[in-house]
C-alpha cells in the first residue's frame, strides 16, 4: 500500500527538480536557447520522466511561468500586507512588481519570453487570473470609501493593471534598471495621487 504514495512523491520530486532547472535555463538562456535535451540532462532523467509530467517544451515553460507568476503575486501581496489604506496596499504592491520586474528571472521569463511563448492571449490571461482579481477587490474598497465612482472599479482595475505592466516592461527592457525603476516609482506614485487624492 506504501509503495504508490513512494511512486506519486517520487513523480511530484521529479516535477519540481525539472521546473527549479527549466526555470534557470529559461532565466539565463531564454526560451529559444534553451534545450529541452539540457534540461534532461541536468536533471538527470529521461525524456519519458520529461513528457510524462510536461507534454512539450512549450508546457514545461508555461508551468515555470506559472510558478514564477504565482511567486510574483505571493511577494506583491507581502508588500502590500501592512499598508495602513487600499490605496497604500495598492501603491505598495505596484511599486513591489515594478522592483521585481529587475529581478533576472521575472523580467526574461515573465516580461520578455512569456508574452511570445504562450501568445499574448494566454500570457495576459496568467496576469489577470494573478493581479487582475486583487487590483479590483482593492479598488471597490476605495470605491466604498467614496475615492472611486463604484461603476468604474473593474475598467480602472484594467486600465491599473496595463500601465503598472508598462512600467514594469520598461524596467526590464532599461539599459539602467536604477534610473528605470526610480522614474517608474515616481510615475505611479503621480498616477495614484492624481487618481485618489
Amino acid at each position: 500500500m506504501d509503495r504508490p504514495n513512494k511512486n506519486v512523491a517520487r513523480g511530484e520530486a521529479t516535477r519540481s527538480q525539472l521546473l527549479t532547472i527549466a526555470t534557470r535555463m529559461f532565466a539565463e538562456h531564454g526560451y529559444e536557447d534553451t534545450s529541452i535535451e539540457a534540461v534532461l540532462r541536468e536533471a538527470g532523467v529521461s525524456r519519458g520522466s520529461l513528457y510524462h509530467h510536461f507534454a512539450s517544451k512549450e508546457a514545461l515553460f508555461e508551468a515555470v511561468a506559472e510558478e514564477v507568476e504565482t511567486s510574483v503575486g505571493e511577494q506583491t501581496l507581502a508588500a502590500a500586507a501592512g499598508a495602513d489604506s487600499p490605496v497604500a496596499a495598492l501603491r505598495a504592491g505596484s511599486l513591489n512588481w515594478i522592483r521585481l520586474a529587475g529581478d533576472p528571472v521575472v523580467q526574461r521569463i515573465l516580461l520578455i519570453d512569456a508574452p511570445s511563448v504562450l501568445g499574448w492571449e494566454r500570457w495576459r490571461a496568467m496576469e489577470e487570473q494573478h493581479a487582475l482579481g486583487g487590483i479590483k477587490a482593492i479598488l471597490h474598497v476605495i470605491a466604498e470609501q467614496g475615492k472611486l465612482r463604484p461603476e468604474l472599479a473593474d475598467t480602472l482595475a484594467h486600465v491599473l493593471l496595463a500601465s503598472v505592466n508598462e512600467v514594469a516592461l520598461l524596467v526590464a527592457r532599461a539599459p539602467d534598471k536604477e534610473a528605470a525603476m526610480k522614474d517608474g516609482a515616481a510615475a505611479i506614485d503621480e498616477l495614484f495621487q492624481r487618481l485618489f487624492a
